[in-house]
């Protein structure tokens, strides 16, 4: 007989359209936007799609499977799904919320940004050097300091309302907070975008700007970089491996149709980068047509394209007609980032949760708070852009590598867990996984991303990153790493609060049936077997 003071069950998404819309949010984000269509012209144009294609089948599809599995097969956050694989695994669980920590920490103040430019595009103060506008004026940035506290309350203003925000759509709920925003986002996000796409292809030179992204370089392809380039951008784009995923498929009904859903994130995730590529280099090919100058000299991506370019091309624009074209970019680009900002931070809820067995409510309102401070001392400074772009820089490239890496490692080389993982996946889903999906995840993603990895270590080793200073090198980014990964150890020695694992000892698979097992029974029949959360519920 359950205890009266039993908390309530795992809050669940009340629809797969809910799920959907969220999981999408998530991998829509500012990285579809400003990275793909850069990456793709710099990677072989229009033959950069065939390694794209190759990695989305081959890795991208796989691990978001992967992901789907763990979290909806073991009920609960990152920390507690692997704790349920092995206690000992607890550790990857932890580095991957501290992954989402930090890079929710600096993607707020991003977002923030893009709603400050919303409203700018309309007066454009920017004039004609958007450029010296954005570091001189709008960040007032100072790189000789390694950390200064000298506000830009514009922007500090900007960031607290984003965590205002997110905090009170997360303390809302799963279903009621996370899930109805992102119904309601998402849908905008794409008629916008779509707006903002179809405008820029009446711009003059547009032609110019897509012949540059799409004319193929076929002797790109004999390029091992532009392979590990598509591999990148898959990877960062899906939002696999640090949490996200694994979370929200924690929050699915038992019977929830895992691998067609994933299909369908993919694809509209993928449909999203190529459109944006489309819209990107139609208004950069304006912007090159109006300067005199090739598109190559125009061609950008990251910051410098939302906030330097994109401003060039709304004041060329000129007047009613730029301003309504920049609000509605910069709108889309705080919605994208939005819905993937609440995915992150939805981690560190989540795992804080579990851990200490929290209310919601209590954990989104005292983390968010704790992280909210963290982010207003760091960012909205004069020093911000430096502590954002290292910390980017590293938790990205190596964090995130470096956890997908060690995930496999444990789940598949050291567990032998992947048979059961594809045989849950297969008595839940439409689609089925089998042989290939293993070879996908357990042998070729660790391959790739290890050379993702090795090259950036010893870049990173070779020169201080972005030239900046060796301490702020130190400080944003190798300490950063160091907190994560002793954090993890840390945290996984702190005891779980609560009846957390009625179903089994430590160290034990919490009464989860090995694949051994389950292979004895049928896919209807595997439906109905007890994930560890029903079997503590019914305890």
């Amino acid at each position: 007989m359950a205890s009266t003071n039993q908390k309530p069950g795992r809050e669940v998404f009340s629809s797969r359209a809910a799920f959907l819309f969220a999981a999408i949010g998530s991998a829509v984000g500012l990285g579809n936007i400003w990275r793909f269509p850069y990456v793709a012209y710099d990677s072989g144009g229009g033959a950069f799609l065939i390694p794209y294609i190759v990695a989305l089948l081959t890795a991208g599809i796989p691990l978001l499977f992967f992901d789907y599995a763990i979290g909806h097969r073991f009920r609960g956050s990152a920390p507690k799904s692997f704790h349920r694989l092995r206690s000992w695994a607890e550790p990857v669980g932890w580095i991957q919320t501290g992954v989402s920590f930090f890079i929710t920490l600096y993607y707020s103040v991003i977002v923030g940004w893009a709603l400050i430019y919303a409203f700018k595009s309309l007066t454009q103060p920017w004039g004609g050097d958007a450029d010296s506008y954005f570091f001189k004026d709008f960040l007032r940035m100072e790189t000789s300091h390694l950390l200064t506290f000298d506000f830009v309350w514009p922007i500090a203003i900007a960031l607290l309302a984003v965590w205002i925000m997110v905090i009170l759509v997360l303390a809302a709920g799963v279903d009621r907070g996370i899930g109805i925003v992102s119904k309601i986002f998402i849908p905008l996000l794409a008629i916008l975008f779509i707006i903002v796409v179809l405008f820029s292809l009446t711009l003059e030179g547009a032609a110019t700007g897509l012949n540059a992204l799409f004319t193929p370089n076929w002797s790109a392809l004999k390029n091992p970089t532009v392979w590990l380039a598509a591999y990148g951008q898959i990877f960062f784009s899906l939002s696999v491996a640090f949490g996200i995923m694994l979370t929200y498929a924690s929050y699915l009904k038992p019977r929830s149709n895992l691998t067609g859903t994933g299909l369908v994130t993919a694809f509209a995730n993928s449909s999203f980068e190529v459109l944006a590529g489309v819209g990107v280099f139609s208004t950069l090919g304006f912007m090159a047509v109006k300067s005199g100058v090739p598109v190559e000299d125009v061609a950008t991506s990251g910051i410098g394209l939302a906030f330097v370019a994109f401003p060039t091309v709304i004041s060329q624009m000129g007047g009613l007609l730029g301003g309504i074209f920049g609000f509605l970019f910069f709108l889309s680009l705080f919605i994208a980032g939005i819905t993937s900002l609440m995915s992150l931070f939805e981690v560190v809820v989540g795992a804080a949760q579990d851990k200490f067995n929290l209310e919601r409510k209590t954990a989104v309102i005292g983390i968010g708070a704790v992280m909210t401070v963290l982010s207003l001392l760091l960012f909205p400074t004069t020093s911000g852009l430096v502590a954002l772009d290292i910390m980017d820089k590293f938790t990205n490239s190596i964090g995130i590598v470096s956890v997908a890496i060690i995930a496999i490692v444990v789940v598949d080389w050291l567990l032998h867990r992947s048979d059961e993982l594809a045989l849950h996946l297969n008595a839940v889903s439409s689609f089925r996984v089998g042989t290939i999906w293993r070879i996908c995840v357990s042998n070729l993603t660790p391959v790739v991303l290890f050379v993702m990895l090795f090259q950036e270590i010893i870049s990173l080793i070779k020169e201080p990153y972005g030239g900046y200073q060796s301490g702020q090198v130190a400080l944003f980014g190798w300490a950063v790493l160091a907190i994560i990964f002793i954090g993890a150890m840390v945290m996984t020695i702190v005891p779980w609060r609560g009846e957390q694992f009625l179903a089994g000892p430590p160290g034990s698979d919490f009464g989860v049936r090995t694949a051994r097992q389950l292979e004895a029974r049928t896919p209807r029949q595997a439906v109905s077997i007890e994930t560890p959360t029903q079997q503590e519920e019914q305890s």
